[in-house]
Order: C-alpha cells, then sequence, then structure tokens
C-alpha cells in the first residue's frame, strides 16, 4: 500500500480476510483463480508493508531484495495472466472464449518480458513522502508499449467476459489506473496495486450473487423433477 507499512499491514490482512471468504463463495471449480485474487492482493500489500518497514535500515537488505521482486514479481509477472485465465476458465461463449485466448497469449508474452527484465536488470525501490518508487532501469524503447499492453490485458478481458458484473469490475480497474497515472505517475506501481487491491473484493459480491443465481436454479430444478414424478 502506497502510506505506510501499517495501512499496508492492516490493509492486506482486511483484502486476505476477504479473499478467504471468497473462495468459500465457490460453486464451481472454474471460479477458484477469480476467486483468488483478493486472496493475491492481500499478500501482495503484506509483502510491500515488509518493504516499509526494511527499506530504511541497512541491515535488511536481503529481506528488501525478496520482498521487492516477490512483489514485483505478482504485479508485472503473474497479474498479466491471472486476470485473462481467471475469466477464460469461466467462459462458455465460444466467440468469448477465442478473444480471451488471444488476450492471455498477449499477457503470457508481457510476463514473460518483464520476467526477463526482473532478470536482467535493476530494481531498487525507495520511499518518497507516503509513498514507495520502484526505481528500474527497464529498456525505455518498450516502456510505454508494455504499460499499454499491461492495460489491456489486465482490464480488457473483464469487459469481454460473459459472466455478470465482472463489467463493474473493469469500470473500476479502468478508473483506478486513470487516477493513478494523472496524480500519481510516479508510483505508478505501488499506487495502482493499492487501488486495484481495495477494488478486488467486488469480486466476493460477483461470486456471491452468482452463487445465489445456481442455487436457485438448483432449487427449481428439484421442484421441477418433483412435480414431474408427482404428476406420474
Amino acid at each position: 500500500m502506497c502510506f505506510s507499512a501499517g495501512a499496508s499491514f492492516v490493509g492486506g490482512v482486511i483484502i486476505a480476510g476477504f479473499g478467504v471468504a471468497t473462495v468459500r463463495e465457490v460453486h464451481k471449480p472454474a471460479q477458484l483463480v477469480f476467486a483468488s485474487i483478493p486472496l493475491f492482493f492481500g499478500v501482495q500489500q503484506i509483502l510491500e508493508g515488509c518493504l516499509w518497514l526494511t527499506l530504511p535500515v541497512s541491515d535488511y537488505v536481503n529481506i528488501q531484495k525478496i520482498t521487492t521482486y516477490l512483489f514485483l514479481i505478482m504485479a508485472q509477472v503473474l497479474w498479466p495472466v491471472l486476470i485473462p485465465i481467471s475469466v477464460l476458465l469461466m467462459e462458455k461463449n465460444k466467440k468469448r472464449i477465442m478473444i480471451l485466448r488471444l488476450l492471455l497469449g498477449l499477457g503470457l508474452s508481457l510476463s514473460l518480458y518483464y520476467g526477463v527484465c526482473l532478470l536482467l536488470f535493476h530494481v531498487k525501490p525507495q520511499i518518497i513522502g507516503y509513498h514507495i518508487e520502484y526505481n528500474t532501469d527497464f529498456p525505455d524503447s518498450f516502456a510505454i508499449l508494455a504499460f499499454l499492453v499491461y492495460l489491456v490485458v489486465t482490464i480488457a478481458p473483464l469487459f469481454v467476459s460473459g459472466v455478470k458484473r465482472t463489467h463493474l469490475l473493469g469500470i473500476l480497474m479502468f478508473i483506478s489506473c486513470l487516477i493513478t497515472v494523472i496524480f500519481f505517475t510516479q508510483y505508478l506501481i505501488s499506487v495502482w496495486c493499492f487501488f486495484a487491491a481495495l477494488i478486488s473484493m467486488v469480486v466476493f459480491w460477483i461470486l456471491s450473487d452468482a452463487k445465489k443465481e445456481f442455487n436457485l436454479k438448483k432449487l427449481s430444478l428439484i421442484g421441477f423433477n418433483s412435480a414431474e414424478v408427482s404428476q406420474k
């Protein structure tokens, strides 16, 4: 989180708690990856909380490196794949599935690019005011293109999806990104991850609503079958 260690830990624990509750709302195996999104962000915020505590202390250099790279692996390597694959697994429409597969392929390519960058180039986090800035020397020539692809693969799948209310999650993600780019450009990774973490709690609402509809359909089918048996 982009304010303090305490805020990161408290936010991370609350969001992770929502994550556990969200996983419990799963009623189909295909929903499990999508349900894990809040838990994913909860862990990520806790990692950044550890970074807040260790950055001012030079004796904890190794812990700083571990938490920095774990945070960035989650943000730049896993997240571009997590969104498209989580939506793809739940999708039933063939045309939508084709589009989502293309977005997943694009996300995998981006994840590979960021993975190579994390291996070959340097990352130096630093606290500036109430934010953590992740300074990298990744190639400037690909920076804008990589960011645009990142936006596409992490937001577009939510609009392509036929799952009810995922569009709302997409709209909130887009608005939060826009706010971050305009007001917190220098701290883009940290701040947008914070917004995304809060927004990810919408996943609980989406799945709990889907579970209610599933149970209602199940009850109606049981009632219909019972009526058929009684007629016979």
